[in-house]
């Protein structure tokens, strides 16, 4: 591996040139360089750069290649690490590239599906209507008279991915081995993360997965549609699915002109994202302007499913415990979710994470209902996870991005109104039915009863280890039986540590 070494520094020299020329530091919380760092700094950095230090960060992570804008979109979940203002401006980073030549996006068509394009398609729109760093999307029409939107990876990009992960793997190992007050934040974890997220986004038979599961979710719901995915024309390296007709959706002009009602709009995306996550634990979690529509019905239809997050039921109902708990002003209750979750550790003092929970609330909740904002709450609850040791939780850090995302959506719409409230009846109809006492008791009652189903194979576990103990079938190394004290007077203590084991497994089943 040492003659990857040069080449890596040769990397990290150019990455840290092209931060220093963007000023982007101090979205990291460097601020202070060391004085021949400054002066470099000063002769790289260039003229009318943005004030906003994640401004900066986003231009340099553009400029650093495709890679870093997908590192760029992870950090946007990561407040906890860069700040809730860098990773806002962050969110914003755009994944645009210039296009790939069409005789490359043909060549790659006819490859996937072993067929002549003309034999794939009747018409075939050779400008791309779309290019991003993974892929670049075209507008075709089927033999069937079908107008279709084709999704096609960008030549090399697996190639190209992988070297920046790569690096990006080393650099976060060398960050956890020499800086261990950022482990809690786990380096290694974000740019498996990324990694993970990459290799979803390149296997385009899984984004018409998640897209056709969302449709399934959404079956017979006229408030939102998903495109149908043609799975004859679908492959690893290339993607055909419906193509849409709507209005973007944060072009409010354009939607007034064409008869929508801007707030209907505003309730209609807060109860369809209030569904993905509460109802079916699978949302979209890329739902920037650019991947929503409007139809002509006033129905929000979805695009680019490259980027899904999923919750399960147990964390569904958590996050709505923390959040019931924030809006009525119950800190201790709060804390508490946080504690019986394990996201705080039973170490910490759970009085002072509820009165950290107050301070990060009070002022959010003091404010008009429509400039009150949960997902800047969730982020400025992430920042405090530092005093109290508390592990980052990815599956939260996307939907604190994408609760982020609808947010703003919903203010370039119509800024008098706050999209949650809007969705609050259907929010207390599933806390009633979920949270209820007779959902707690359906609950208690089936994790009883899977307690019980697998008591028989726990009981045949015991009884076949107590056989091969009894015929001598299990076989200690020596060292073992020496730690045990072998030829010594038996102790009582393997007998005392095998009922306290049979204890806990009855608790356990019975609890």
């Amino acid at each position: 591996m040492a003659f990857r070494l040069p080449g890596r520094l040769f990397r990290l020299a150019k990455i840290a040139r092209t931060l220093l020329a963007y000023d982007a530091f101090e979205a990291f919380g460097i601020e202070t360089l060391s004085p021949l760092a400054a002066r470099i700094g000063r002769w790289l950095r260039r003229s009318g750069l943005p004030a906003r230090p994640g401004q900066r960060l986003a231009l340099a992570l553009g400029e650093l290649g495709p890679g870093f804008v997908k590192l760029g979109q992870v950090l946007s979940t990561r407040a906890d690490i860069v700040g809730e203002a860098v990773a806002s401006d962050l969110s914003e980073l755009q994944d645009s590239l210039a296009p790939f030549p069409f005789a490359q996006a043909r060549a790659t068509i006819e490859r996937e599906l072993g067929l002549k394009l003309e034999e794939i398609y009747a018409e075939f729109d050779e400008t791309p209507v779309a290019a991003a760093s993974i892929a670049q999307v075209h507008f075709a029409r089927t033999h069937e008279g079908d107008d279709v939107a084709v999704k096609v990876l960008r030549p090399g990009v697996e190639a190209a991915f992988a070297r920046d992960v790569d690096l990006l793997a080393w650099i976060a190992r060398l960050v956890e081995r020499f800086m261990p007050s950022l482990r809690r934040l786990k380096p290694r974890a974000v740019v498996e993360t990324l990694a993970e997220t990459v290799r979803l986004e390149m296997d385009l038979r899984l984004e018409a997965a998640a897209a056709a599961e969302l449709a399934e979710n959404f079956k017979g719901d006229d408030e939102f549609r998903v495109p149908s995915v043609d799975w004859t024309r679908t492959a690893k390296r290339t993607l055909c699915t419906q193509r849409i007709y709507g209005i973007p959706i944060d072009e409010r002009d354009r939607l007034i002109e064409a008869g929508h009602d801007p707030q209907e709009i505003v309730a209609r995306a807060a109860r369809t994202f209030f569904r993905q996550v509460f109802r079916d634990g699978f949302f979209h979690a890329d739902m920037h302007p650019g991947n929503i529509f409007v139809a002509d019905d006033g129905a929000l239809v979805a695009v680019d499913f490259g980027i899904m997050g999923r919750i399960d039921a147990p964390t569904r109902i958590l996050l709505a415990d923390m959040l019931a708990g924030f809006l009525t002003q119950d800190y201790q209750k709060v804390a508490e979710v946080h504690f019986r979750a394990g996201f705080v550790p039973e170490s910490q003092n759970q009085g002072a994470f509820a009165q950290a929970a107050r301070a990060i609330a009070e002022p959010i909740l003091g404010l008009p209902l429509e400039k009150i904002s949960l997902a800047r709450l969730l982020a400025q609850l992430f920042e405090v996870t530092e005093q109290f040791q508390m592990e980052t939780q990815p599956q939260l850090l996307l939907l604190q991005k994408s609760m982020l995302v609808c947010e703003g959506v919903g203010r370039t719409l119509d800024p008098s109104i706050n999209m949650w409230a809007l969705a609050r009846p259907l929010i207390e109809e599933w806390m009633t039915a979920h949270r209820g006492p007779l959902a707690r008791g359906l609950t208690g009652a089936n994790t009883l009863l899977a307690r019980l189903e697998e008591l028989p194979t726990l009981i045949s576990n015991l009884d076949r280890a107590a056989a091969l103990i009894a015929d001598g079938g299990v076989r200690l190394h020596p060292d073992t039986l020496a730690a045990f004290g072998a030829g010594r007077r038996p102790s009582p203590w393997p007998w005392i540590a095998v009922g306290a084991a049979a204890m806990a497994i009855i608790i356990l089943i019975f609890k």
